[in-house]
């Protein structure tokens, strides 16, 4: 297991790309399966998850050709469907949450499709019912085995066009009933359908390879089945989240810093909700600027002077996935924020780490948490920690970054999960930081 030790206190400058993200890359990785034709994919991030899943991919019997970096070429047209219900799979499977979304373009293409139950993120209980239930909807036959924690869907008749309401706005249960519903005969309408950027991409892709898909953007889906699909050539956004990360960090180290080639028109309220927490972002082309917060950075209120809440929401809505990032920078705001992560409920257990370093925190519930800002009058302490999550462990290692002394953060797999080479990159803006192990 291997250890990040980090030097804080520091200021960083210079220019970071971001990668490709990572969650438009699961599925859109699974996408390939619905042709026998070549698809080209580029930017794709150079991550743990990413890279399970494409050896996943190799497994079953794609062929996988690296063209360039982050590049690559996929071919599914000689699968090995055996392999679904082999041991090799349900190991395979059970260590990748992305992998849930083989599932949908199997199931519509061969009419049968199998997963065990998959992993990921220890941050509360995600449920795969919105999956399943848009499968059975479509004239799938759902099976469990209980004692292999082993899924199944079965429609050897092929799947029939049917309108849904789904409970909820599930990005990868979207994902999953689309690349299933494009094959089935007549008309599919999904509605409270998910519609991030991510699903947004997968969508376009889907229709560049033949598909018929209407209200892409939107929370209701209508979908025409179609009878085959073609090749196509896709390129992954940039990761709104690691963004989202290098904003943070930049006011977190008073550094500047220059994020390149971000895709402005896909970030929804990011900026906005950074700039609520005080944080300069100056939009250059397509790049975000942000400046050294030399005298720090002070909270807004609300219109009535009520406290600052951050939340997030299904989007348009702010993505979870930011506010465990969110959380840490409030820690040296000047003023006091209430953090509401309503989609999961363990999220914020990683705060009794913040605590330890002197950050001023109270947990109110599972849910949420209030901060009361330092205004950079006290630094935080260097201490030893454990990533418990992707997120949480890239929000404890930009508070090393800030802190006085040297911090080691454990369990750092978590982090390379979800972002590619970070020492690396941070090395090249100054960070000191490195990987032992």
């Amino acid at each position: 297991m291997g250890i990040f030790q980090i030097e804080g206190g520091h200021a960083l400058s210079g220019e970071i790309q971001p990668q490709g993200a990572k969650n438009e890359a699961l599925q859109i990785l699974c996408a390939v399966l619905l042709t026998p034709e070549k698809v080209v994919i580029n930017n794709i991030p150079d991550i743990v998850d990413v890279n399970k899943l494409i050896a996943l991919l190799g497994n079953l019997g794609v062929k996988i050709k690296k063209l360039s970096k982050g590049s690559y070429s996929f071919q599914a047209d000689e699968l090995n469907l055996d392999y679904l219900e082999s041991e090799a799979f349900k190991k395979d499977g059970s260590g990748l949450r992305g992998s849930i979304m083989i599932v949908g373009p199997l199931l519509g293409r061969f009419g049968k499709g199998y997963i065990p139950r998959p992993g990921g993120d220890k941050i509360g209980r995600r449920r795969l019912d919105t999956h399943f239930e848009g499968f059975v909807k479509l004239g799938a036959k759902f099976r469990y085995n209980r004692e292999e924690r082993f899924y199944g869907v079965e429609a050897p008749q092929g799947l029939t066009g049917s309108y849904m309401l789904l409970e909820e706005a599930s990005v990868t249960g979207t994902a999953n009933i689309v690349m299933a519903a494009v094959w089935a005969k007549g008309t599919t309408t999904i509605y409270n359908a998910a519609c991030e950027p991510y699903l947004q991409q997968l969508c376009k892709m889907l229709n560049s390879m033949g598909a018929e898909i209407k209200g892409i953007g939107s929370n209701l889906l209508t979908i025409e089945g179609v009878e085959s699909f073609t090749g196509c050539e896709h390129t992954i956004l940039p990761d709104m989240i690691e963004i989202g990360s290098w904003i943070g960090l930049a006011a977190m180290t008073k550094s500047e810093i220059t994020i390149k080639n971000v895709g402005w028109e896909h970030l929804g309220l990011i900026p906005t909700t950074f700039r609520k927490l005080g944080i300069t972002i100056e939009k250059r082309n397509d790049d975000i600027f942000i400046p050294a917060h030399t005298d720090g950075y002070e909270v807004q209120n609300f219109i009535d002077g009520s406290i600052m809440n951050i939340s997030d929401a299904p989007w348009p809505g702010f993505t979870p996935d930011l506010l465990s990032i969110m959380l840490v920078v409030a820690t040296q705001a000047r003023g006091s924020v209430l953090i509401h992560q309503k989609m999961f409920e363990s999220r914020l257990f990683f705060v009794d780490k913040l605590i330890d370093m002197g950050a001023k925190i109270i947990l109110c519930d599972p849910h949420r948490a209030t901060v009361i800002g330092h205004d950079f009058k006290s630094s935080l302490r260097a201490t030893t920690m454990t990533s418990p999550d992707i997120r949480a462990g890239v929000s404890l290692l930009i508070a090393a970054m800030s802190a006085q002394g040297t911090s080691t953060i454990h369990n750092i797999e978590q982090i390379d999960r979800g972002y590619e080479n970070i020492d690396e990159r941070l090395r090249n803006i100054g960070a000191r930081i490195e990987r032992i192990g």
